[in-house]
Order: C-alpha cells, then structure tokens, then sequence
C-alpha cells in the first residue's frame, strides 16, 4: 500500500508541474493572441481568402477555422465548430472531411508544451496541414462519396467579440487566460490516472514483458521499442497524458530528440479514444460520419508519419 501511495504522489506532483508550469502559460499566451486576432477580424480575413483554395478538399470556410483551432488552441476548440456546421446546414459530406482533417492534425495543446521537450514545431506544423488536407480529401472523394452533399444557405460568420479600446483587449485577454486556465485544469484529472497507471504498470514489470513479447516484431520493422509507453497511453487516455508520459521519459532520457519528432506523426492528434468521443459529442450528424472520417484520418496520419520519419 506504501508503494501505491508514493506512485499516486509521484504522478500527482508530476501532473501539476506539467499542467500549471507548461501547458498553462503556453496556452495563455496562445490563446490570447488567437482571440485577440479572431476579435481584431485576422482569422475572419485569413478563412474568407483560404476557404476558395481549400474548397477542392472537401473543406468550407467554418472547416478552415477548425483546422486553425486543432493546430493553435487545443484539441477540443474544433467542438463548437463542428456544432454550428451541423447547426447551419453543412451537408454531411463536408462534415465528414472537415472531422477527418481535424482528427488528422496536430492537437495544439499538446503540440505547443513538447516545443519544451524539443518538438520542431514548424515540422509538426507543416506536416500536420498536409496530412489534415489528405485526410479531408480522401474523406470528401473516397470514404465519404456516397453521403449527402445537400447543403443548406450557409452563414459562415463567425460570431465574436470586438476590440474598439484598451479595456477590450484586457476583457478578451482575460477571457482566454480563463479558457487557457480550464483546459489546463481539466488536463489534470487524465494526466494524474495515467500517470498512476504508466508507473504501476511499469513497477510491475507489465510494461518490460510487453516490451519483451514486441521486440522480435519491433525489430522486424525497425521501430524503438521505447515507443511502447507513449503509444499505448496516448490511443487509450489521449494526448494530453501522453505528453505527460513523454516528459518523464524525457527527463530520465529514456527517449531522444530525434525519436521524439520522428514519433510526433502518429503520436500528436486527437485521433484516439477520448479525442473520438470528445469531438464526436458536437452533433448527431457529426457522430453520424464519425466511421468515415476515421479512415479518411488514418491516411492523413500515415502521411504525417512517413514524413516526420524521413525529416525529423
């Protein structure tokens, strides 16, 4: 029992570090600057120019800034997104392609934090709009071809605040530390579990005979086997636990750099089973086409990993 409680306090104390003193101040800055340019009109500016060259992948203007909200806020910003798509009658094709892109991409908010670890973040960016517009498009042409593409008369506005004076930009800056001060918060609860699950997983020897019963095939396909750990915990608790993961590995240098950014392909994206259900969770008709999107997202990820493989 001793033992478990020192895990439990361990994994405690690790979470917090990690969510107070690097995901919270990363968010709050990110945030306040994305809501300060959505406020100021630069992301209206920015969807209405790019939705016409996006268009041939599936994507409508309130698709571009999802993509903008996966990539710079967190993974859970593209929620209220996908609703009003539901709610303004985007036709389930498109809704379709745009789930793909976002399950595809790289979730910000784990993303921005491991730029501490050494994540090349210009890389993962890049990356993560190639594989995000594979997987629109292969959704869009492929695996979503025979949904509806009826739309309703579309309003893509956005809806936000506006900045006219200096108290408007304290209010809007306040607001997103409020926003940045939940995500990081509500990171907790996941991050202590899986924490506490990895490290008495890892006491017990479950982690070292998995390692064991991999390895042939491991190095059959070249793969490291320090990869285990993370993989295992971000498809089953998320990226945010993850990344928790991935920062003890890092300090006790059981991980590299380079195995880090070559990793980040399929380890970075809200394409696991809280992700799912989460994004999911936006509508009927978005669970609807959940099923699609899915495989439209495993060809943007498989894209993203070959990448960060041949470039990291």
């Amino acid at each position: 029992m001793e033992i478990f409680i020192d895990i439990i306090l361990r994994a405690g104390r690790s979470a917090v570090e990690l969510a107070l003193f690097v995901l919270l101040p990363v968010m709050i800055v990110m945030l306040s600057l994305m809501r300060l340019l959505e406020a100021r009109g630069v992301l209206d500016w920015v969807v209405t120019r790019l939705a016409p060259v996006l268009r041939p992948f599936g994507l409508t203007g309130l698709g571009v800034f999802a993509a903008v909200q996966i990539n710079f806020v967190s993974f859970a910003a593209p929620l209220a997104t996908l609703t009003m798509m539901e709610q303004r009658g985007t036709s389930d094709r498109h809704i379709a392609a745009t789930l793909a892109m976002v399950f595809a991409m790289a979730q910000a908010n784990a993303a921005l934090p491991m730029m501490t670890m050494g994540l090349d973040f210009a890389l993962t960016l890049a990356f993560s709009v190639i594989g995000g517009l594979a997987a629109a498009a292969s959704t869009y042409y492929f695996f979503g071809r025979r949904l509806s593409a009826e739309e309703a008369v579309l309003d893509e506005h956005l809806a936000h605040p506006v900045v006219d004076d200096a108290k408007g930009v304290l209010d809007v800056i306040n607001r997103a530390g409020a926003e940045a001060f939940r995500i990081a918060v509500g990171a907790i609860p996941m991050l202590v579990l899986s924490l506490v699950v990895v490290t008495a997983l890892r006491t017990s020897g479950a982690i070292g005979a998995l390692t064991q019963a991999l390895s042939p095939l491991l190095a059959a396909l070249d793969v490291d086997r320090a990869l285990i750990l993370p993989t295992l915990t971000k498809y089953v608790a998320g990226g945010t636990a993850m990344m928790g993961v991935m920062d003890e590995m890092r300090k006790a240098d059981q991980i590299s750099v380079h195995l880090l950014n070559a990793s980040a392909g399929f380890l970075i994206s809200p394409f696991d089973l809280p992700g799912v259900a989460v994004l999911i969770s936006a509508g009927k008709r978005i669970a609807a086409v959940w099923k699609h999107a899915a495989l439209g997202a495993c060809v943007g990820i498989a894209i993203r990993t070959a990448g960060h493989i041949l470039l990291a």
